[in-house]
């Protein structure tokens, strides 16, 4: 009886992180040349997003949280480019 409860819950907990893994999606690796934005602050300001070449001159507010024009151009590229496949 505990053999069958030991296979039932590694079923289970290999289903979960299954499930978790699609969830998370593709997850490329924290290096040097990945990353998605840059942040200027001297001797201009300037975000900028290299997937989409959206480009905000307001530092500030983009560290304030206000991110609704990226997240709306991300958006934009993401409908884009599942429209080419």
């Amino acid at each position: 009886m505990k053999m069958l409860k030991s296979k039932l819950l590694e079923l289970k907990e290999r289903e979960q992180k299954e499930k978790i893994e699609d969830l998370k999606g593709v997850q490329k690796d924290i290096a040097w040349g990945s990353q998605i934005r840059s942040y200027v602050f001297c001797p201009y300001t300037l975000v900028k997003d290299h997937r989409t070449n959206y480009e905000v001159g307001n530092v500030e507010a983009v560290m304030n949280g206000e991110i609704d024009g990226f997240i709306e151009s991300y958006l934009k590229y993401i409908a884009k480019n599942n429209e080419r496949k």
